[in-house]
């Protein structure tokens, strides 16, 4: 078995893979602090620790790339690959700095090439959230960030006290008549325009007016339904770049 983890800023995910099979999947929030012991009590709830061939990490959290290592080694006896400068990954990547893409943007650019063919954008809805762009030469080109759908809404939160929190969930209509339709109309609908507003124009600059579009992360299934530019939802799709970058070095 191949243990992949997606370690966000915001939550984590843990993949175990039987071959290219994602057999069982498991979402926590991420603790920065956790050290290598916590993490393994944590994972020995969720993995049979004994069945591990090997892990592959991505981590948004550089300090959680130590505690990781130091579990591989002690507690699951098997090689960590990190995802990051130095590892082969099969995508050339055309960035000024190639060291200041995120490890999980190039394991999503990885699986999409894959599993939805080039050129394709990937949209993941993450803390931020990413816009990634494959070429036609399969080539991870570069991309967008912008501020994730949470922290734009905790945002507005802290600095409009009459504001109630509310659920992410699309309200019926557009037009709302509460507050807190209203607010589910602006975070859902304002999102989705969002995305088909930069997607539209990174399809102008790759020439490539019908590259799919596939959307990925913890609010992808809510967005996607209301953009008229996604055209897949694929929730695995870091952990089986993950998966293919560990093949590929191995």
């Amino acid at each position: 078995m191949l243990l992949a983890i997606d370690a966000g800023n915001t939550q984590t995910v843990f993949g175990l893979f039987e071959g290219e099979e994602l057999r069982s999947q498991y979402r926590v929030g991420t603790e920065p602090t956790r050290t290598a012991d916590e993490l393994a009590v944590l994972l020995r709830a969720l993995v049979e620790l004994s069945s591990l061939e090997g892990a592959v990490l991505c981590s948004s959290v550089p300090r959680l790339v130590g505690e990781y290592e130091g579990f591989a080694e002690r507690w699951a006896g098997v090689e960590l690959l990190v995802l990051g400068p130095g590892v082969a990954t099969g995508v050339p990547i055309r960035y000024d700095d190639p060291r200041e893409v995120g490890p999980d943007r190039i394991a999503n650019a990885v699986a999409a090439r894959e599993r939805h063919g080039a050129p394709a954008i990937v949209v993941d809805f993450g803390t931020s959230t990413n816009f990634d762009v494959i070429s036609a030469a399969g080539e991870f080109a570069g991309g967008v960030l912008a501020p994730g759908i949470e922290v734009s809404m905790d945002a507005l939160f802290s600095r409009a006290a009459r504001l109630p929190r509310v659920s992410f969930v699309a309200p019926e209509r557009v037009i709302s008549q509460t507050t807190v339709s209203a607010l589910q109309s602006g975070l859902v609908y304002g999102s989705a325009g969002q995305v088909d507003a930069i997607v539209d124009r990174i399809r102008d600059e790759l020439a490539a007016p019908a590259a799919p579009v596939i959307a990925t992360g913890g609010l992808a299934a809510l967005i996607a339904p209301h953009s008229r530019t996604v055209t897949a939802v694929d929730l695995e799709l870091t952990l089986h770049g993950l998966r293919l970058v560990w093949a590929r070095n191995h």
